[in-house]
């Protein structure tokens, strides 16, 4: 399983018209796959719209999204609204839960570390080691490592139950020495930012 994260830098106040005209036209796309996840920024990059889709495998990908762009259902016509665009394609970690409709926010908070070359072992052997602790305090939403777009990315997704919620859960993880896992750290750079859901997002 793979998962495309296109993130859309719209122009300043342009966000519901946007959201309307993408949620109109995504009944007939979600005939040819479902969307797993749609956010927009709340804290970080404003004007920012990250919308999730899996795929089997990139062949799947280039098949479906030929599909639904001949049956005329995709994309919408939300051209004038962005600035920027931009697509990944990520591969979950063993360990990492689905992406499943859920409903464990409203704060989403997506964390993305640029990791040092041959950093992903000692990283992912770590979080399997501590990942059981640290999930008694909030949910995962999921976590990835990049394949396609900007290399040695490891992205994870928590889901909170507001802002103060992240703050407690935070501060406690790190006084109890729960998390972030002990030791030298493989991290470069890190950077963070705080979504909302779309209303039609499956995972809320």
């Amino acid at each position: 399983m793979i998962y495309e994260f296109r993130t859309y830098t719209l122009k300043p106040r342009t966000m519901p018209a946007f959201m309307k005209a993408f949620e109109e036209k995504l009944e007939g796309r979600q005939k040819f796959s479902k969307l797993a996840a749609c956010w927009q920024t709340e804290i970080g990059p404003l004007n920012q719209v990250t919308h999730v889709w899996g795929y089997e495998n990139a062949g799947a990908r280039d098949k479906i999204r030929t599909e639904a762009a001949k049956a005329g259902v995709w994309p919408p016509k939300v051209g004038e609204y962005i600035h920027d665009m931009r697509s990944e394609i990520f591969v979950p970690l063993p360990f990492s839960p689905p992406l499943e409709p859920s409903n464990h926010g409203p704060i989403f908070e997506m964390r993305t570390y640029i990791m040092q070359y041959g950093g992903m072992a000692e990283m992912s052997k770590r979080w399997e080691e501590n990942l059981a602790g640290r999930l008694k305090l909030s949910p995962l939403i999921g976590v990835f490592t990049s394949d396609h777009g900007a290399l040695n990315q490891w992205v994870h997704i928590w889901a909170y139950n507001s802002l103060e919620h992240r703050g407690q859960i935070r501060a406690k993880a790190q006084k109890e020495g729960i998390w972030p896992p002990a030791g030298p750290s493989p991290i470069i750079t890190q950077e963070t930012k705080i979504m909302l859901p779309a209303s039609f997002s499956p995972i809320r």
